[in-house]
């Protein structure tokens, strides 16, 4: 079967793969860790059970860049009191305000949980260290408007060992590309519903380059947590904490996608195993597979969406945004799930290529991409082949709604395929004697012997205007279409071997 963006080539707008929603995660080598920690207090000459005294300085120059930042800006820090309040929507509304020009936007501060360190003495072994521990402490969300990434945040902690995160939209980024290359686009929300030269949105979408990026976190983290630098004397070490990868095909119309889309859900649900999900998501299963693995379908403003995870590391799900984008799209919250082809260095100081898990670093981001686009390619293919009931529902539609006849500006009555009238009239044309000689108005009268000749040649129109009858050349003779015999076999069996039968059952 051909591929659904080639069966629906003319109802389709075009067609994007993207980076969504990224989140990295930075850390301060040696401080991230806390044996790292602990060397670094004995260096420094700090006492291990001052490891609070020394952090609490540190916490309070964060919380006064953060108000020396939002003073410049002309803003105000809002503090975070309800667990249901959505950032993302009080951005918005700013956003609506201020527009989307570069600069701070937001900032936000919250009571949240951190990683932290906790003295410890041995008294077996005589050892001071420290050892990782858990806590709360105050966060803040700075989020801007880049000029090349466009909207995203920084949480920064307050609280030793600075572990910030960053969040950006590939989306967002994207957009920026396009303005930039003169590429006119139209984006809603984190969609783009219509552009110029979808091939060179697909160019930009693929040349994003990680080292600018690097290079890019590296300054709103010395801007927003300056104490890192200046304590440690290290740069942040930027890992992938979540990533979305999304494929989308965009139809001209959301009446194009509607039926196409219930058709292939219906089917998805129940036609993808478990196999198949690890078979998307480029992994075998194993009897040592201890993971769980499956799906959910759910429905949602947004749309309906069908989702297929492995685990908590990766998924796979398949939604129609805002009613005419069908998008597939691969998320990952450990990279470590995927492997590739990669150099190995090994502990004798030796290295080998082979097959390994893909590493967390950001660097890592483009062969991240690749294996996320080509699970979307394997999910598109797949639900290709799904039975799709589409011609189907728009031919029932055409049989059974009432229409208009154009040559004679009237109205057509639609075909009820359980009517005894009309299962008689379809039993007539289906016989086999008109296969060969086509059948008349004469010949019809013979079989429907309470039908008059204007009658007949009413039901002759009517069957002609729903294209189940065909007339030919300058004859009165009329032979029945593809879609006519197949509407004859349908009602048949339909009445034959499910209607009747279900029915017959005694009371």
């Amino acid at each position: 079967m051909a591929p659904l963006t080639e069966r629906y080539a003319d109802k389709i707008d075009g067609q994007l793969s993207c980076l969504d929603r990224v989140v990295l995660m930075g850390t301060l080598p040696g401080a991230c860790y806390a044996e790292g920690m602990t060397r670094i207090l004995y260096g420094l000459k700090v006492r291990i059970f001052d490891y609070a005294q020394f952090a609490q300085p540190l916490a309070e120059e964060i919380r006064q860049n953060a108000e020396r930042a939002a003073a410049e800006a002309g803003i105000a820090i809002e503090y975070v009191r309800k667990a249901n309040f959505r950032k993302e929507d009080r951005v918005a509304e700013v956003l609506k305000d201020r527009g989307d020009h570069p600069g701070l936007v937001c900032i936000f501060s919250a009571l949240e949980c951190c990683a932290s360190y906790k003295p410890w003495h041995d008294k077996r072994t005589h050892r001071t260290y420290l050892k990782a521990d858990g806590g709360k402490c105050l966060h803040y969300y700075f989020y801007f408007v880049d000029p090349v990434v466009g909207l995203c945040y920084l949480r920064v902690p307050t609280y030793c060992p600075f572990r910030l995160q960053f969040y950006f939209n590939g989306h967002n980024w994207l957009k920026r590309q396009l303005d930039l290359a003169g590429v006119s686009c139209q984006q809603v929300d984190n969609t783009f519903v219509g552009c110029s030269d979808w091939q060179k949105a697909q160019e930009l979408a693929d040349g994003l380059d990680v080292k600018d990026l690097h290079q890019l976190l590296d300054q709103y983290a010395g801007l927003y947590c300056p104490v890192a630098r200046k304590t440690f004397d290290v740069g942040y070490h930027w890992s992938l904490m979540q990533c979305e990868y999304a494929t989308d095909v965009v139809f001209q119309s959301a009446s194009d996608l509607a039926p196409l889309y219930e058709s292939i859900t219906r089917s998805a649900i129940v036609a993808v195993k478990v196999d198949q999900v690890a078979g998307f998501l480029s992994r075998k299963l194993h009897g040592n597979y201890q993971g769980e693995a499956g799906g959910s379908f759910n429905t949602r403003v947004q749309g309906t969406c069908i989702k297929h995870h492995m685990g908590r590391a990766a998924s796979i799900k398949m939604y129609d945004k805002l009613g005419r984008v069908l998008r597939v799209e691969t998320t990952v919250n450990d990279p470590s799930f995927f492997k590739h082809h990669r150099k190995v260095e090994h502990r004798d100081g030796t290295s080998t290529t082979k097959l390994a898990d893909v590493r967390k670093t950001i660097y890592s981001l483009p062969v991240l991409t690749e294996l996320m686009s080509a699970a979307n390619r394997r999910y598109l293919a797949f639900v290709s082949e799904l039975p799709d009931g589409t011609p189907g529902v728009a031919a029932l539609g055409r049989l059974s709604e009432p229409t208009r006849d154009e040559e004679q500006d009237r109205p057509v009555r639609g075909l009820n395929l359980l009517a005894k009238a009309d299962h008689d009239l379809l039993v007539a044309i289906a016989r086999g004697e008109f296969a060969i000689s086509g059948m008349t108005n004469k010949r019809l009268r013979a079989i429907l012997k309470d039908k008059t000749g204007p009658q007949v040649s009413r039901l002759i129109r009517m069957l002609r205007v729903h294209g189940v009858l065909k007339k030919i050349g300058r004859t009165y003779k009329y032979y029945l279409t593809e879609l006519g015999r197949r509407a004859v076999a349908a009602a048949l069996k339909l009445q034959s071997f499910v209607v009747i039968p279900a029915l017959a059952v005694p009371a």
